[in-house]
Formats: structure tokens, C-alpha cells, sequence
């Protein structure tokens, strides 16, 4: 067993990753805690504290605060975690999309002032490669307003199907 306040060095299993990692105590003269090791979990494998769930030697460890020393984690030991990178708490997600959603239609308006600007520039008859140019630019920004709204449609569905979660929980 690790002396009292001394750094423990565990194995974490992620996926088909595995890190080593040192947890040491956050407090002064204290023992590494769960909790510790939490947030070093979650610098090294981008999971969120609130959603991981670590599993030693087949036990969910649960509570944060308790030593890794009470817990029965030792140097060498592996743990494992299950978990989710980049979650978004459900009462965030239908904002998140409604910001992107507003962003995606200020993008394309943008484009759309773009098309305007270049079908605004008049080029003499003798210009033809100038004119080639501004017909490829022109269609370059269509693809762009293309994928705009491709990508507006993706946001709309997911917002419906956040929505349809949402009333068939409240029900």
C-alpha cells in the first residue's frame, strides 16, 4: 500500500486506450481521493466527470470523495472506465442547436450578399475568362449555400427528435 499522501499510479482502460496515469491529492498532507483521479480521467480522456462511470475489480466506484487507499485502489491497479466523450446535458442541447441553427442562417445570408456582390460586377464582352471565373465563383458559393442548408436540415431534425424525447418523457 502507497504511504499516506504519496502519489498512486493506476492503469485507466478507455475504449481500446489505456493510460497510465499518477494521481496525487489535491490536498495538502491528504490521500489521493476518486475524485482526484476523476479529474485527471477526465485531462487525459476528454470524459466528463459527471459521465463516467469507473469500475474496479468489477465494483462501480461511486463516491468521490472516499481515498483510492479505501476503495482499495493500489499502485499498478487498472481501472475502467465507461463513458462518453463531449456529452451535453440534455437542457443544454436544445440551446446548443438553437445557436448553431441561427449561426448556420447568419452564414448563409452572408453567402447570399456574396452572390449578390458578384452578380453585381458587370464585366465587358472582351472578358470571357474573367467571366468563366465569376461563373465557377458563383457556383462555388452555391455549394456553400448548399451545404448550409443541408446542415440547417440536420440541426431541424435533431431539434424534433430532442423535442419528441422531450414529450415523451413529460408524459
Amino acid at each position: 500500500m502507497a504511504a499516506p499522501g504519496a502519489p498512486v499510479t493506476v492503469t485507466v482502460t478507455y475504449s481500446n486506450e489505456k493510460h497510465s496515469i499518477q494521481v496525487a491529492s489535491q490536498q495538502e498532507d491528504g490521500e489521493p481521493t476518486l475524485q482526484d483521479m476523476a479529474v485527471l480521467i477526465e485531462q487525459v480522456t476528454g470524459v466528463p466527470v459527471p459521465f463516467q462511470k469507473l469500475i474496479y475489480k468489477g465494483k462501480s466506484l461511486k463516491e468521490l470523495e472516499q481515498p483510492l487507499s479505501a476503495l482499495g485502489v493500489k499502485n499498478g491497479c487498472k481501472v475502467m472506465l465507461i463513458g462518453k466523450r463531449g456529452f451535453l446535458a440534455k437542457d443544454l442541447q436544445a440551446e446548443a442547436l438553437k445557436q448553431l441553427d441561427k449561426r448556420i442562417k447568419g452564414t448563409a445570408e452572408q453567402f447570399m450578399k456574396i452572390l449578390e456582390q458578384i452578380d453585381a460586377i458587370n464585366l465587358p464582352e472582351n472578358f470571357s475568362d474573367c467571366k468563366l471565373k465569376k461563373k465557377g465563383l458563383v457556383k462555388r458559393v452555391q455549394v456553400f449555400l448548399a451545404q448550409c442548408d443541408t446542415i440547417e436540415g440536420n440541426i431541424g431534425q435533431e431539434m424534433d427528435k430532442l423535442q419528441s424525447k422531450n414529450l415523451a418523457l413529460a408524459e
